[in-house]
């Protein structure tokens, strides 16, 4: 039997698992990373004062300088009376936590509050303010600092922090250095073309999707810790285009399913427990691997056997509380639609699933259930997240779903989520330039704004007179961060850095770039560029065999001439 990733890791390292007290190395590795600027002191006044705050985005060591601490070396603070304060960014995204290096002339009781936020709004605020919290990761708190030492605090996402001396006397702060988590997961795969646009979107999903490879594959580094096995199906297919194959992704799928019985629903919710097959079969196409495909096998069986059940007897999808994303809850006629549509891809995955298990019982069940399915042809209800999945699903015509309902009003409509799937709607309509404009218009919105990771929810209405989240609050704006979101993500708690949104990073390589999966195991893979508005166009593809590595350029004429070399045993064919 597969062994979860844990198990893998502790064995190659000779660690006896039979013993109490046993030992698993991290699979991240740490490094360190400096501010890169000061974005704000508290003001000097009787009270309080901070001098010298350059010094910490100076070249500092991460200790207190031996024979200069008595005089202070570093930022100097002074509490008499009210809390000394400074704020640093480190110019991206992190995970990880702070570690703050202190020294004298003051050596006792020292005691400050350290706030991370993804936002600069976001660490300057207190928490209960507008949804800041500490939920799934302690972002704000009051520590104690050694004499002549460091201390380490925070494991969460964030970008900024805001350091206050919240006891009385002086604090020389050496150093604030991030302390950043990651896998170490080489990019195999790699987009680039003329526009530098797309070039910084695809980065940055890339970057995101990296962020939330943690213990397992989270939805946020932030907020949602967790895996969440709905949210994830974007993240697979990213991690296929970029890094290819790794075990965080199966160790994530392992541990959903020994965590859920088959009969009951991933994070008790069924489309959450459709995706994880739907991973499950893209996963086995990429990859080929029977052999991890076979571990999954009776508990796929069994998720069927439960699944066909809520087949109702008018061959509607009857799971219990759909859902398809948040923007989308409010419109319940339009999640029926879009439930009707995942449950009958997720039948013929299943298919598909029982023929590579040689499983005729399986096969004809979800053959049986798919037709059923396919009976059923609901409207989208004006939402793009249903169109998109009508249209994939075959149930309503690609073509028409783009022209009435993902065509219709710019990037409304699009969510940082289900927008992977309406780009992959529109390019089954054949309308690649609207998808390629989707992605300048809509993460590129989260560029204007200063994103270096995406996020959990995007509206570009929001943009409409708000200031960027790298910038401090501006009387008569809106905070895009602080004053939006809903549901579950309402202000600061909104995480600004959310897996699901890392799908341009998959798009742009399988519909400008043009490579496809054509057989499992990518023995064969399709080239079908699409240059559209742009000169020209490379990057890579990993596959199990090697990468494949393109460059499409556009000629005097109009043609295209494509450059492409393969790995031995990988088959292209040139459309």
């Amino acid at each position: 039997m597969r062994k979860p990733i844990g198990f893998l890791i502790a064995v190659a390292a000779g660690v006896s698992l039979a013993q109490g007290g046993r030992e698993v190395p991290d699979p991240r590795t740490r490094t360190y990373v400096m501010p890169t600027r000061v974005v704000w002191t508290s003001a000097d006044s009787a009270s309080s004062s901070v001098a010298r705050a350059e010094l910490l985005v100076s070249e500092r060591h991460g200790q207190v300088p031996e024979g200069l601490f008595l005089a202070g070396s570093g930022c100097r603070l002074e509490n008499k009376g009210a809390p000394a304060s400074v704020l640093v960014d480190f110019g991206r995204e992190l995970h990880g936590g702070v570690q703050l290096a202190s020294g004298g002339p003051s050596g006792k009781d020292v005691k400050v509050r350290v706030r991370c936020g993804e936002s600069v709004a976001e660490a300057l605020s207190e928490l209960g303010e507008r949804g800041a919290c500490n939920d799934h990761a302690i972002r704000d708190g009051v520590i104690d600092l050694p004499w002549l030492g460091t201390r380490e605090t925070g494991n969460t996402g964030f970008r900024f922090v805001r350091i206050d001396l919240v006891s009385k006397g002086v604090l020389s702060l050496e150093s604030v250095r991030a302390v950043s988590l990651m896998r170490p997961m080489p990019q195999l795969g790699a987009f680039k073309s003329s526009d530098e646009r797309l070039n910084a979107v695809w980065a940055t999903a890339a970057r995101t999707l990296h962020l939330c490879c943690q213990d397992y594959i989270w939805d946020g580094i932030k907020r949602d810790r967790l895996v969440w096995m709905g949210d994830m199906h974007p993240e697979v297919m990213s991690l296929m285009a970029v890094f290819g194959r790794q075990e965080v992704l199966t160790a994530s799928l392992d541990y959903m399913r020994l965590t859920t019985p088959a009969d009951k629903w991933m994070n008790t919710m069924p489309s959450y427990t459709l995706w994880w097959i739907r991973c499950q079969h893209d996963w086995y196409r990429y990859t080929g691997d029977l052999g991890y495909l076979k571990t999954q096998h009776a508990y796929i069986k069994a998720v069927f056997a439960n699944l066909v059940k809520f087949i109702g007897p008018d061959n509607r999808c009857a799971l219990p509380s759909g859902f398809l994303d948040w923007p989308t809850q409010h419109n319940r006629k339009a999640v029926d639609a879009g439930m009707q549509a995942l449950m009958l891809m997720t039948f013929e995955d299943g298919e598909r699933l029982g023929a590579a298990l040689d499983d005729a019982d399986l096969q004809a069940l979800c053959q049986t259930g798919a037709a059923r399915l396919r009976q059923v042809s609901p409207a989208p209800e004006g939402s793009k997240q249903a169109a998109a999945l009508l249209a994939l699903a075959g149930l309503s015509d690609a073509k028409a779903m783009n022209e009435q309902f993902l065509a219709k009003d710019g990037v409304q409509g699009v969510s940082t989520f289900y927008g992977y799937y309406m780009l992959e709607a529109m390019a089954k309509a054949g309308d690649v330039q609207r998808g390629i404009d989707t992605v300048r218009g809509y993460w590129g919105g989260m560029l204007d704004m200063g994103a270096t990771s995406f996020w959990e929810d995007f509206n570009v209405a929001w943009t409409n007179n708000a200031f960027r989240i790298d910038e401090l609050p501006v009387a008569g704006k809106r905070d895009i961060h602080g004053d939006y979101g809903e549901f579950c993500y309402k202000g600061f708690r909104h995480s600004l850095c959310h897996g699901w949104s890392s799908g341009p990073a998959a798009w742009l390589i399988g519909h400008v770039l043009g490579i496809q999966v054509a057989e499992v195991g990518c023995k064969t893979v399709r080239v079908k560029p699409f240059l559209g508005d742009l000169q020209w166009a490379e990057g890579s593809f990993p596959t199990p065999l090697g990468v494949i590595k393109v460059r499409h350029e556009r000629q005097a004429d109009g043609s295209i001439k494509s450059e492409i070399s393969s790995p031995e045993g990988v088959k292209i064919v040139r459309e």
